[in-house]
């Protein structure tokens, strides 16, 4: 793919203004370059292989771009260049197939707290703010969840082939040369550091990572050199031929003698090489066209890289007749993160119809029984007869959930001061006696009347019946996957987790995340009722136990 890129006039300049960019700006992006000088201070290089057969002359970059054979040869007054008081003391190599995005704070704190005359560094996205790992026993059981609330490093071994990053004291650069040449083997290049008796070290850092020797690496590397790109270069060639009804959407380099014909939209960032021929109702979306391309009528091109060499194999693409409103929404069209289902199915349609009838046969029956429940909490405990609290619902909507109120006045400022001995681990909160709790609201959490009132956030569309417990966002937050997952869906007054936890010590936040992961992936009619059933039976038996 990178080869592709240099050979491609335009592409080629698109991904030079992006190494200028990730290398020149205070390492906030430190990425590519097989070759690179003193960072932030000193010079640049770009080094292409020479088989690339890249013409340098005809490539637009604010830095030096040399080719190499057998090894790359190391200019002179790179290796004199003494930088800033930061990066000065460092002569860097970073690996052309990546692009990386590191904390720079972080960068700087290794490089000026490690010891070492070299430091291997690759940017590791399971090290960033937010990542979670599972920590197994050694029979592969689950032990617990790891989370990282800040960007981290960790020591690891020293990697099998060239890291994303290698700094190198500058003093002792010319030890690892062979008259002035940088091999390409990385293996050599340790045994020249043992050799020397280097002290070397290598660092796995938080961060984000491209390959560009993908298709997806390449494209999303592009969109970022877009940026860089000044309005005055998106212009229409005079000897682009292209009709009236074609549409352009955001940033859109053009090259010489393209055509494009009637119904026609290309969204941006996007890329259409020289001699391109784009026929009707064509739809071409955050895509590159390689020159000589010829793009047949009522195709879809979204997020593709369309080399020459590939033309023959466009048909492939997915092929649809086009409406006029989906030209109008298709720049508008985002991938959700959270789980989707088709419009008429069960999850989206059917079980939105089955929660307003049970929602408002629930009410009915419960109608008479609400002014008691209202008086008996007014009598026995000052404050609001109702409880609302801020919950996340479908996609992390914020709505108030609705209960009747079981604990005293000012519970939430309590519970901070009782956390110490809560009785379940993860975020929420759970302890036998609870002192806050009232005379009334004990027997309506026993017998789960106290939920009633939840049934109009039913109605209203900001709960379901079945479905993931209702959480705040300070609970969603200690888990994003799960989070996205649970988030799916619509909370539900029961669920899975509600009638299949265990209550085990030290497990009911791993059981939580199972059973409303495990609900999410297997939602269907024949699980909604099984749970009703199951909720039906434990209420039962609450009641009757309270007499």
């Amino acid at each position: 793919m990178l080869r592709y890129a240099f050979s491609n006039k335009l592409v080629a300049d698109v991904v030079i203004n992006c190494f200028h960019r990730d290398l020149c700006r205070s390492c906030r992006r430190t990425s590519i370059m097989h070759l690179q000088g003193n960072r932030s201070f000193g010079e640049t290089v770009i080094a292409l292989p020479e088989k690339w057969d890249v013409p340098l002359t005809d490539l637009k970059s604010k830095d030096r771009v040399i080719s190499y054979g057998d090894d790359i040869p190391i200019p002179q007054d790179i290796l004199a260049d003494k930088g800033n008081k930061t990066y000065g003391q460092w002569f860097i190599i970073s690996n052309g197939k990546f692009a990386t995005k590191i904390n720079n704070t972080l960068l700087e704190q290794a490089l000026s707290g490690i010891q070492a005359d070299i430091i291997m560094f690759n940017a590791e996205p399971e090290l960033l703010d937010g990542w979670e790992k599972l920590r197994l026993t050694l029979q592969g059981n689950v032990a617990g969840l790891r989370r990282l609330y800040s960007d981290a490093l960790e020591f690891c071994p020293v990697p099998d082939d060239w890291p994303h990053h290698l700094f190198i004291k500058t003093k002792v650069v010319k030890d690892l040369l062979n008259n002035d040449c940088l091999s390409l083997s990385f293996q050599s290049f340790l045994k020249k550091c043992r050799s020397n008796s280097f002290n070397l070290r290598s660092v796995n850092i938080g961060g984000n990572v491209l390959d560009l020797e993908t298709e997806d690496g390449l494209l999303n590397f592009c969109k970022l050199g877009f940026e860089e790109i000044h309005h005055s270069e998106f212009t229409i060639h005079k000897s682009a031929n292209i009709s009236e009804d074609a549409r352009f959407v955001d940033k859109v380099l053009l090259g010489d003698n393209v055509r494009i014909d009637k119904n026609v939209v290309v969204i941006g960032p996007a890329i259409i090489g020289d001699n391109v021929r784009i026929k009707e109702d064509v739809v071409i979306n955050s895509s590159i066209i390689d020159s000589g391309v010829s793009v047949p009528c009522n195709q879809i091109v979204n997020n593709r890289i369309i080399r020459k060499m590939d033309n023959d194999n466009i048909c492939s693409l997915q092929n649809q007749s086009l409406r006029s409103s989906d030209l109008t929404d298709f720049s508008h069209k985002v991938i959700s993160k959270y789980r989707n289902w088709p419009r008429f199915s069960y999850a989206r349609l059917l079980k939105r119809f089955a929660d307003i009838i049970a929602a408002i046969v629930v009410l009915i029956f419960f109608a008479p029984l609400i002014p008691l429940i209202a008086l008996a909490i007014k009598v026995t405990s000052p404050g609001s007869i109702f409880y609302r609290d801020k919950r996340q619902g479908l996609h992390g909507k914020e709505f108030n959930c609705l209960k009747f109120r079981t604990m005293v006045t000012g519970a939430d400022q309590i519970q901070e001061k009782l956390r110490f001995v809560s009785q379940v681990d993860g975020p929420q909160f759970k302890m036998e006696d609870d002192p806050r709790i009232s005379v009334v609201g004990r027997f309506l959490r026993e017998t789960y009347i106290d939920e009633i009132p939840q049934f109009l956030n039913v109605l209203l569309g900001q709960m379901s019946v079945v479905g993931p417990r209702p959480s705040p966002e300070s609970e969603n937050v200690s888990c994003p996957l799960w989070r996205e997952a649970r988030l799916s869906v619509r909370p539900g007054i029961t669920g899975l987790w509600q009638i299949s936890r265990t209550r085990q010590p030290m497990k009911d936040f791993q059981e939580w995340i199972r059973f409303d992961t495990e609900y999410v992936r297997n939602l269907s009619l024949k699980k909604d009722l099984w749970i009703c059933w199951q909720t039906v039976r434990k209420l039962t038996d609450n009641f009757l136990d309270q007499f």
